[in-house]
């Protein structure tokens, strides 16, 4: 953990994020898989949230616990009493097949715990969905504990960002789904006259047939001030790749070889100066 770090404004990239935490090594989106990712190297911590029945929100990538917990029952069905109980560990599965962490005592985490708990990481945090009023809860969170500046919000869903941005989020933003689209195939001259609300895009190397890492899109970005980052990077030669063409952030569940790349890579030496402080 990086002390004097914890602001997306202050901090020089190319950036290393942890994809759900050290998500190849430990139970995805845990407490367990953000520490490690930020004993690995990772400058950022990219988890989702979903709102529980009660208005808590919940770090999990699925709107169910099916997959991670093996409870068929969905998060906005259940107060977080009953979520707190599931046994988030279960649905790890190791490189020798092995359910390494279940019944080890893991639980999901409420997004204001994993606030509290890491002070000083920078979160990247995408809002699956939620209401209105759910999403005043979730800014009331990051308000309380002074986190605007170390919590990017981002989100696939555009309503979701329209309500944070009426809501007068101060905390760095990304592009929805559909800004992405309009950034993708609209000439940059009109995207300079109806300029992005969010400052980071962050997307795959591909949709269906098209190419995402061809150097236009890298120059449009530049241009606009927007910041791209590729999701999910794990082949330490794709990365390599990405960052000699000019990516500002690489998302990855195997934070620990990509941060071998980062000790290497001409592209990544601020990087190397954090991590030598």
């Amino acid at each position: 953990m990086l002390a004097g770090m914890a602001s997306w404004a202050s901090i020089e990239g190319p950036l290393l994020f942890a994809h759900r935490g050290a998500s190849l090594e430990r139970p995805e989106n845990s407490l367990p898989a953000f520490e490690l990712g930020l004993a690995l190297g990772a400058d950022v911590l990219e988890l989702d949230v979903h709102p529980s029945r009660d208005g808590v929100f919940v770090v999990s990538h699925d709107p169910t616990g099916a997959r991670m917990c093996g409870v068929e029952r969905a998060l906005s069905a259940c107060d977080w009493s009953e979520i707190a109980r599931w046994d988030a560990g279960f649905g790890f599965i190791d490189r020798e097949g092995r359910r390494a962490f279940a019944g080890a005592g893991i639980h999901p985490s409420r997004f204001d715990d994993v606030l509290d708990a890491l002070p000083d990481a920078l979160l990247n945090v995408d809002v699956k969905d939620a209401r209105e009023a759910e999403l005043r809860k979730l800014l009331d969170v990051i308000a309380a504990r002074g986190a605007q500046s170390r919590v990017l919000l981002t989100s696939f869903v555009a309503r979701v960002l329209g309500v944070v941005r009426r809501l007068g989020y101060q905390g760095p933003l990304g592009l929805s789904q559909r800004e992405v689209v309009r950034l993708v195939f609209t000439p940059a001259f009109v995207t300079r006259c109806l300029p992005f609300a969010g400052r980071r895009v962050q997307i795959p190397t591909r949709s269906g047939p098209l190419d995402l890492t061809r150097p236009r899109l890298f120059r449009k970005c530049r241009e606009l001030g927007l910041s791209l980052d590729y999701w999910v990077i794990n082949e330490p030669t794709e990365a390599r790749h990405l960052l000699q063409r000019g990516a500002a952030g690489i998302i990855t569940d195997d934070t620990r070889s990509l941060a071998q790349v980062f000790a290497d890579a001409p592209e990544t030496s601020p990087w190397r100066a954090r991590h030598e402080r």
